[in-house]
């Protein structure tokens, strides 16, 4: 009875359903998705102080297909490995500093982003209802524009901080998480 209302109020999803995969399995995929993470930051239009970048739209489909918790520990694994000084940050960029910079609030906001598309996901916002993985990628979207603005806020004042860290980022954030989306329902369909 409990599965039967848990499914009717949240049918629970995740495209690669990890949590009934080995841990070999998970490690694998932990690996894959830094991998994804650190191509995605190499597609960047560089801007001050925030480069725009592929991140968020890697972050959200990392955590729609691994689930919340597969999703932020992939997200934590590949920052850790950019503050150790492998350049896998926006444009190849590497180091500690980076967490401390203008560009700080974006990356510790990337792993609550791709848990919350994960667990919207696992909620059924997926891709078998188009327009809720669209907001379900809007989501971690606008939340890592948020938790990213809020901290540029503190460096650079709150207007400065819209007009340079979040404005510009609006129709970006749109896109890729149309793109992100469709991916998501092209998967679940195959």
């Amino acid at each position: 009875m409990k599965t039967i209302l848990s499914n009717t109020i949240a049918p629970w999803f995740s495209t690669l359903d990890p949590n009934r995969r080995p841990l070999i399995w998970q490690i694998a995929a932990i690996m894959i998705g830094t991998a994804l993470l650190a191509l995605s930051s190499y597609i960047t239009v560089p801007m001050v102080p925030v480069p725009v970048s592929m991140q968020t739209f890697a972050v959200t489909l990392i955590g729609a297909l691994y689930g919340w918790r597969l999703g932020a520990m992939t997200v934590i694994t590949w920052l850790v490995q950019g503050a150790v000084g492998m350049p896998l940050l926006a444009g190849g960029a590497a180091g500690i500093q980076h967490f401390l910079g203008p560009t700080g609030g974006y990356l510790f906001a990337f792993p609550v982003c791709a848990a919350v598309t994960g667990w919207l996901v696992g909620c059924g916002w997926n891709g078998q209802r188009l327009v809720l993985a669209l907001l379900a990628m809007m989501s971690g979207n606008v939340l890592c524009l948020v938790i990213g603005g809020a901290w540029l806020a503190l460096m650079i004042g709150p207007e400065q901080a819209f007009m340079l860290g979040v404005l510009p980022f609006l129709v970006g954030a749109v896109l890729k998480s149309a793109l992100a989306a469709m991916l998501l329902r092209a998967l679940v369909r195959s």
